[in-house]
């Protein structure tokens, strides 16, 4: 985490200068009206949350605390750990 509170040095923009790396995921549904949570389809009831900010970045939540912290990533780190994903970089986390 960086000085001013994001993920990878991203320098938060309009609306999303309030925001910061760690912040309650509540409170980003009343800074960013229709803020939208997805939840992968073969999470059963339980997982990780991702929502997309208007300035880019992503916010990830547990979807079992939806009102604990939310990180805030760029996309060029979403696009990092998803593409790790996809090339199996972490399969063993799973073993």
């Amino acid at each position: 985490m960086t000085d001013n509170g994001t993920a990878g040095g991203a320098a938060p923009a309009g609306d999303a200068g309030r925001l910061y790396n760690g912040m309650p995921a509540g409170e980003l549904g009343d800074l960013i009206p229709g803020l939208e949570w997805r939840k992968s389809s073969s999470a059963k009831g339980i997982g990780v949350e991702m929502a997309r900010l208007p300035d880019g970045q992503v916010a990830v939540r547990n979807s079992a605390f939806p009102d604990g912290p939310a990180l805030i990533y760029t996309r060029a780190e979403i696009e990092a750990l998803i593409g790790g994903a996809q090339d199996g970089d972490f399969d063993a986390l799973l073993s």
